[in-house]
Order: structure tokens, then sequence, then C-alpha cells
């Protein structure tokens, strides 16, 4: 298998691969929405205490990425990888098979510090295969699993836990990932690095303010989106005025955007991310303000829920890019970072949705919120631009661009991922 991007500018099919395992593990963390009433009726707890589980996946996501990446930096990559979704397979057998909820909530734990782990190996992975030039476009494949898992992994799990039950959509996620565990082990090639990275080495990395300030508008931005997304069904019946039977169908077409979004913020970050970051900043915060404004319109709410998704998954791409670049030498561990970014801006995003929500403001409350959210993101963005102009004109020579020209002024020196 190809260890560079092929002349034809094709990816690699490693990265293909890869974002089955983001596939499944997205599938996993937005599923158990759907599965909530079924899951509480078997253990017989309200739907409060069984919407823990999706806290715990958020938090284990959170600290499991870069504690993850830290312990597992000296294993060579395809091990990594092939560990993360055996153990992701046997916590989604261990919670099938369990009798008491706080198993099963132990088991998304462990499965949320897998995922996480998996994340920020295979973003490396998948940059390395295709190289730095076209980094960002790998990883907005690779991300586009998640929107994939929106339009089709959690419609069919929720049928699936209909039809025969929660159990019945564990198992076949578990089953899932047993085999993607074996193909990454046939296909995914061997490490050819001269030696092992120290966490000294990759911390001391870390140091680099421009990361930071990539991470801060990873988390605000998805933050504010995410808002919306978490309580988007009473934007859309008690807003809108849609019918509850719609709702699925919206989140489908919130999905093809996602899946959309991704996948063009991977092309164009790949030239232009600082500048790409900041427009989709921006656009988010416009298509949040107008859903303030317009989601009274069914019509409206609709293109503006399914524009949101494509803004919104445009984020991830461009932010890991980013956050590997400026942190080349520990390239795992700031893509475990930004998982973490991400998945705090999913937990802050929701916990801020639904105290609006419960404010005065109703239903629109989240959307007020995480308007301001990613307006606030546009702020370290702003900062971010200015120092790396300021790089360039200071003399930082630009990365060489696929055609063999040179990056415009926003990619000044911002060090290739590894």
């Amino acid at each position: 298998m190809s260890a560079t991007l092929s002349s034809s500018n094709k990816l690699p099919p490693v990265v293909l691969l890869l974002t089955l395992g983001t596939f499944l593990m997205s599938t996993t963390e937005f599923m158990i929405a759907g599965l909530l009433p079924e899951m509480a009726a078997d253990f017989h707890v309200s739907l409060s205490t069984t919407a823990l589980l999706i806290t715990a996946f958020a938090v284990g996501m959170i600290v499991g990425a870069p504690v993850m990446a830290a312990a597992t930096l000296r294993l060579p990559r395809r091990a990594a990888l092939v560990i993360a979704l055996a153990v992701f397979a046997a916590g989604h057998v261990i919670a099938a098979l369990s009798s008491t909820f706080e198993v099963v909530l132990i088991a998304r734990v462990l499965t949320a510090l897998v995922t996480g782990m998996f994340w920020s190996v295979a973003a490396v992975v998948a940059t390395t295969a295709t190289g730095p030039a076209a980094a960002s476009k790998a990883l907005g494949l690779l991300m586009s699993g998640t929107g994939l898992a929106t339009v089709v992994g959690v419609p069919l799990g929720s049928l699936a836990g209909q039809v025969v039950g929660w159990r019945g959509s564990f198992w076949g996620l578990a089953v899932l990932s047993a085999l993607s565990a074996g193909v990454t082990a046939r296909f995914v090639s061997k490490d050819h690095r001269a030696q092992a990275p120290s966490i000294r080495s990759e911390v001391a990395a870390l140091r680099n303010g421009r990361l930071w300030l990539a991470l801060a508008a990873a988390v605000l931005v998805t933050g504010g989106w995410i808002a919306v997304f978490s309580f988007i069904a009473p934007l859309l019946t008690d807003h809108a005025g849609i019918s509850a039977a719609f709702v699925p169908l919206v989140l489908v077409g919130f999905g093809i955007g996602a899946l959309v979004g991704t996948n063009v913020g991977g092309h164009f970050a790949d030239r232009i991310p600082v500048r790409t970051f900041l427009t989709s900043a921006i656009l988010c915060t416009v298509v949040l303000v107008l859903l303030v404004a317009l989601s009274g319109n069914p019509v409206a709410a609709v293109v503006l829920i399914v524009l949101l998704g494509v803004v919104g998954m445009s984020v991830p791409p461009v932010a890991t890019g980013l956050a590997v670049r400026y942190a080349s030498k520990a390239p795992t561990l700031a893509a475990a970072l930004s998982v973490s970014a991400f998945n705090l801006g999913i937990a802050l995003g929701s916990w801020a949705g639904g105290t609006a929500l419960d404010s005065s403001l109703g239903a629109v409350g989240p959307a007020v919120i995480g308007a301001g959210g990613a307006a606030l993101g546009i702020v370290p963005l702003v900062v971010l631009a200015l120092v790396t102009r300021r790089a360039l004109r200071n003399g930082a020579t630009p990365i060489p661009t696929r055609e063999g020209g040179q990056k415009d002024a926003d990619h000044a020196a911002v060090p290739a991922a590894r």
C-alpha cells in the first residue's frame, strides 16, 4: 500500500479503511440517543439517568484521547489501531451481556477511551500516508465517517434497537468492529520510524501558541453548533411547527450536509487552512444568527439545519490538520488534543444549550447561545491569522503546494505534518 499521495491526487486506500473505524465509533456515540427509552426500561432507571451514558462517553473522549495517546506513544501505530478496535468491540460485548446499568456505564467509558485513542492515531496515519500536500483532505474523508454515521449508522442502529432490542445494536457494532480490527491488521502498513518518540519531546512540541489558538477556536465553534444540534427536536417541532415524524429526515439532511462539509473543508484547508477555518467560523455564526431570526419558518429552518451541518462539520478536518502541523514533532498528541477540543465543545455546547432552552428564550435559546459561542470562536482565529502574517513578514518560508508553487500567507511558518 502506497505511503504517499499518488500523482493522480487520489487518497491512499488506508484512509478509506480508517474512515470505517470513525464511522463505527461515531455511530455508537450518537446512536445512544435513539436507544434511551429501551435502555431505561430494561434497567428500570429514569431517562435522565440513562442519559449519563452519553455524558460518560463525552468525558471519556475528552480525557481519554490525550491520556491514551501518551500511554501508547511507543506502540506501533498499526498495533494501536488494532488494539483500539478490539477493545471497542469488547466494550460493546460487555454492555450487551450486562444485566446492570453500572456495568454498561463502565463499558461506555472504556469504549470512549479507546475511541479517543483511535481518532488520534488514525489522524496521524492518514496524514502520514498522504503527506502534507493533502493532509487536510485526508482528514476530511476520515471525519466524514461522522456524517455517514448520522445519515446511515444512527438510523439503522435505532431501527435495530426497536426490532431486536438495544442489545442487538450493540452486538452488531461489536461484530463490525472486530472485523474492522482484522482488516486493519492486514492492510495498514507497519511503522517506519527510526526511533520511538519520547513523551517529553512530544509535550515540548505542544508549546506552540498557535496550536492553542486553533484548539480554543475548535472548542468555541463546535460548542456553538452543538448547542443547536443537541436540541434540534424542540426547535423544529415547538418553534417551526414541523411534525416529530419528520425530524429524523431533517437529521439525515444534516448528516448529508456534514458529509459535504468535512470533505470541502478538508479540500480548502490543504491550501489556505487559517483562512478556511476563519471562513467556517464566520459562516457558522451567520447560520446560527439566521436560525434565531428565521427558524419559525419550517422551510427556512430545514435549509439552515442542513447548512449548519456543512459549516459546522467543516471545522474538524481543518482544526485537526492545523493542530498536527503546529505541533509537527508531536502529531499524535496534537491530534488527541483536537479530539478533546471537539468533545469539550460538545459537552459545553449541550450544557449551555440546555440551560438556554429552559430560560425565557425557549426553543430558540440554544441558537442564541450557539451564535454567541461561534462568534467568540472568531476571536482566536483573527489573532492566529495576524500572528501567522507577522511570521511571514519576518521571513518564514511558506510550504510548497502539491503543484510545486507556494501556499499563501496563512500557511506561513506552519511545519508540515510528520
